[in-house]
């Protein structure tokens, strides 16, 4: 592994051996392996290659791919890199079993539910593509003993609820977790929150999770393990004394911290199998215009802000 300086504007440090960029929202890690090569933990937005590209070089040297892309998921914020990252390094693409549908264009996503309220990033979610990918011969699926090839001393647990392939990577000697979006260091629903990456740990976005029952019992998963520092798909990684407490409250106190009070999918899950989609609940159509004004209103005025502000992120370390 190269000795770089970090480069905060490039990417910060999580733990030994852990590396994560932020893309506008999203975070993307580069983990090191004992034997000199990388991994790279999900794929961020479209806007992301470049930015993995710049920081792989500066940790690890010009042109040395990862051995293998891990997905937590395959949501549309946590793929969008994949099609550059195949082309330009050609690795595999490791995902749970149950998410392999979203991946090899069977089936797309329970769409996203912007009835959750919280703020103007769930208003716009509507908007958010929630289509398959079709990773073609690239996509293989994880074992099921936990196991994560080309990763020793990381193992993962499946923590559906977010999406029901959900997984969360697992370091046991020094208890270092990457939970995706089991669930999040900042209030993801919030354009606000996701502008100042006020830390705070909240329940999974929840404009995405389609099974709440799920979402907590992924929750409780991963509070039990006890985390030393923990690092989400979106918010800052956080250290066990700024989020050992908040974590352990959100397991406890999970229906009234994380589950929204109406939505889509509160009262009735997403059904899903190895083969995708299998029924959804009705969605809450008289939503639906005002929704759609809210959500027109909310990208035109988030894009606008995230053009102009995406230098002051560089600047502010992130």
């Amino acid at each position: 592994m190269k000795t770089a300086e970090i480069h905060q504007d490039t990417f910060f440090k999580v733990a030994e051996h852990v590396w994560g960029i932020k893309d506008i929202f999203v975070n993307v890690f580069l983990v090191a392996n004992p034997d000199n090569s990388w991994t790279l933990v999900d794929a961020g937005l479209k806007t992301t290659f470049p930015k993995i590209k710049k920081a792989a070089a500066e940790l690890f040297g010009e042109n040395v791919p990862p051995t293998a892309v891990i997905l937590t998921h395959g949501h549309f914020d946590h793929v969008g890199s994949l099609k550059a990252i195949l082309e330009e390094w050609h690795v595999p693409v490791y995902a749970h079993l149950l998410e392999m549908p979203y991946l090899t264009g069977r089936s797309a996503y329970p769409p996203a539910d912007p009835s959750v309220g919280g703020g103007m990033m769930a208003w716009m979610s509507g908007l958010y593509p929630n289509d398959p990918i079709d990773l073609v011969d690239a996509a293989k699926s994880l074992p099921l003993s936990g196991e994560i090839p080309f990763m020793p001393g990381w193992k993962y647990f499946h923590t559906p609820g977010h999406a029901p392939g959900h997984i969360s990577l697992w370091r046991e000697n020094d208890k270092v977790l990457i939970a995706g979006d089991a669930f999040v260091t900042t209030k993801q629903e919030s354009l606000l929150h996701v502008i100042t990456q006020r830390k705070v740990v909240s329940g999974p976005p929840k404009y995405f999770t389609c099974d709440w029952y799920q979402a907590e019992k992924s929750v409780n998963t991963l509070a039990d393990l006890s985390p030393e520092v923990v690092a989400t798909g979106h918010g800052k990684p956080m250290s066990k004394a700024e989020m050992g407490q908040q974590l352990m409250e959100l397991a406890y106190n999970f229906a009234d911290r994380a589950v929204p009070s109406q939505g889509r999918y509160v009262a009735e899950p997403a059904v899903t199998n190895r083969s995708g989609v299998v029924s959804l609940p009705e969605s809450k159509s008289g939503l639906k215009v005002a929704l759609a004004v809210v959500s027109s209103i909310a990208i035109i005025t988030a894009g606008l802000y995230f053009a102009q502000s995406r230098r002051n992120f560089r600047l502010s370390g992130w």
